[in-house]
């Protein structure tokens, strides 16, 4: 009989393998979410860094589940563990392990993959090794629902998805006076984009689930933030925008709440010339955007419009890359070149290129797509980065038991020598869970976002806006429906779908799916294979503990 506190390295060995599959979770799951709005320009990739570090973690300790089931969304029987607590411990040591394993490897190839399908996989694997296929729940509540999900996950998406991006495309983009439309219809987008955000965190949170609010309160709540936000986007966010996109007036963002009060701010003409002293990567760069989207003004069935100008939201970033770049001409020290590595390394996850717009292998992919002006898309940037921040912030809250629950329920067991269908989370453990996750997608994210985003297809702001709204609405009326999705694979068949509204099946990324596509299936063999060969190595090796 098991004692408290009994098999302290396996708590430890748990406390290492949990720490690590967050990290996993960081880099493949959250890279994920944020992968559109870097991809499209929205964020940069260190924006995006900063702010998910913010939404994954609060998400995670604020409205992270109190409790943890025992064993992952009951796949095997609790009750065969009850005379063996430890070798509990030790199967949930080995589902750990074998889920970050698999994340980690389809990370590096740039792969998105379910990790709560990897952490389900590894407990399958582990209780296959324990006490053999009987002991798995194989049915439509089990097993069954992880093989649908490959497949309704992306096909709901993609629908939705290309439902209100093909709604954006021709009550907006193409029209003839596409700023005037967008100006007009951009609170609206608010409202929809906030309610449904609302909903999704209120329905798919753990800690909201148990708030006790009735279906009714949930509506309200969030159709009157919806409208809140899209009354307070009206009297100060369009303002603004009419102001920087249409009278081309130098302003800032903090300059929004108090529009009304700002004298006008013309630009200053020498902001204009800053083209004349960039340096040649960033020239080199624009160039290629307006040879683009030269090339698509013949084949491209929007209303006229002129070539991509630089405006002066992009020369200000430019004067500074330039003024950089000289700075880097400078004699350094020695204190200046030791610090100089230092940050290569420490900021080495951050500093990448994942946007993939000057990559030979997928320009003809991107020249496919069909453009729209640069300043309509330049305002659904916002509605984008809204709905990248709510999907982090609700999936910092459910998707991190993915690796606190085996690590809360080897805690459990470790204190108190018992097993229990459900297993208390400390706080310090869902703090211990956000700060890997953070972790994982500052310094690994960028793999996957350098795939998911303009490798799959051309992300604009409005395409990314489209299919992050797209898969939040999937995910939440299918959780409410009871049918089998993953965010994950929300996503990926949202961008698809998006592509595939060119019209044009030549603006997807075919090869680069078929990968992905590899990656969903192998996710429960491959997890679960790592898992239950661990665990019976551990469980039915030799032992000198048994031979004395």
């Amino acid at each position: 009989m098991m004692n408290p506190h009994d098999f302290t390295w396996i708590f430890g060995v748990g406390m290492v393998a949990a720490f690590t599959d967050a990290y996993g979770i960081g880099a493949n799951d959250v890279a994920n979410s944020f992968a559109t709005s870097v991809s499209s320009g929205s964020l940069s990739l260190a924006q995006a860094c900063i702010v998910a570090c913010f939404t994954e973690f609060l998400g995670a300790f604020l409205l992270g589940s109190g409790v943890a089931d025992t064993i992952k969304d009951g796949i095997i029987e609790i009750e065969n563990y009850v005379e063996n607590p430890e070798m509990l411990m030790l199967g949930m040591m080995c589902a750990l392990v074998g889920s970050f394993t698999w994340v980690l490897v389809a990370t590096k190839q740039g792969w998105p993959v379910s990790t709560t399908h990897s952490i389900i996989g590894a407990v399958i694997g582990m209780g296959i090794a324990g006490y053999g296929g009987q002991a798995v729940d194989w049915s439509w509540d089990g097993v069954i629902q992880i093989v649908v999900s490959w497949f309704l996950s992306p096909v709901l998406a993609g629908i939705v998805a290309s439902i209100i991006y093909m709604i954006t495309k021709y009550a907006i983009l193409r029209q003839v006076d596409s700023v005037k439309w967008a100006l007009r219809l951009v609170p609206v987008y608010f409202f929809f984009t906030v309610a449904i955000a609302v909903l999704y965190i209120c329905f798919k949170a753990p800690g909201a689930k148990n708030s006790g609010l009735k279906i009714g309160h949930i509506m309200g709540i969030a159709f009157g933030a919806g409208a809140g936000v899209a009354i307070i986007s009206w009297i100060f966010l369009c303002p603004w925008l009419k102001r920087v996109v249409v009278d081309r007036e130098d302003l800032r963002y903090y300059h929004i709440p108090i529009i009304w009060w700002v004298p006008k701010r013309p630009m200053p003409t020498e902001d204009l010339e800053h083209n004349d002293t960039v340096s040649a990567p960033a020239r080199e760069a624009i160039e290629d955007d307006n040879d683009r989207d030269g090339s698509k003004d013949s084949s491209s069935t929007c209303p006229e419009k002129s070539a991509k100008t630089v405006n002066h939201i992009v020369s200000a970033r430019l004067a500074h890359q330039s003024t950089a770049a000289e700075a880097d001409k400078e004699p350094k020290t020695g204190f200046a070149k030791v610090k100089e590595k230092f940050l290569s390394i420490v900021l080495h996850g951050i500093r990448q290129d994942v946007r993939n717009l000057n990559n030979d292998r997928v320009k003809k992919i991107h020249a496919s797509a069909q453009l729209y002006e640069d300043d309509v898309e330049y305002m659904f940037s916002y509605l984008q980065v809204l709905t990248a921040c709510v999907a982090s912030f609700a999936h910092g809250s459910n998707d991190v038991s993915n690796a606190v629950g085996p690590l809360a329920a080897i805690f459990d067991i470790w204190q108190s020598g018992t097993v229990s269908t459900e297993s208390p989370v400390p706080i310090w453990i869902l703090a211990y869970g956000g700060v890997a996750i953070d972790l994982g997608l500052a310094t690994f994210g960028y793999r996957l976002m350098r795939s998911m985003g303009n490798n799959i297809t051309y992300v604009s702001p409005s395409r990314g806006f489209s299919a992050e709204l797209g898969a939040s609405l999937t995910v939440l009326t299918a959780s409410q429906l009871k049918l089998p999705v993953s965010t994950t694979h929300c996503i990926t068949g949202a961008i698809t779908a998006i592509g595939l509204c060119n019209g044009n099946w030549q603006a997807v990324n075919w090869k680069m799916l078929g990968y992905v596509f590899f990656g969903w299936i192998a996710t429960l063999p491959i997890a679960g294979l790592v898992s239950g060969l661990l665990y019976a190595f551990c469980a039915y090796g030799p032992s000198f503990v048994y031979l004395r």
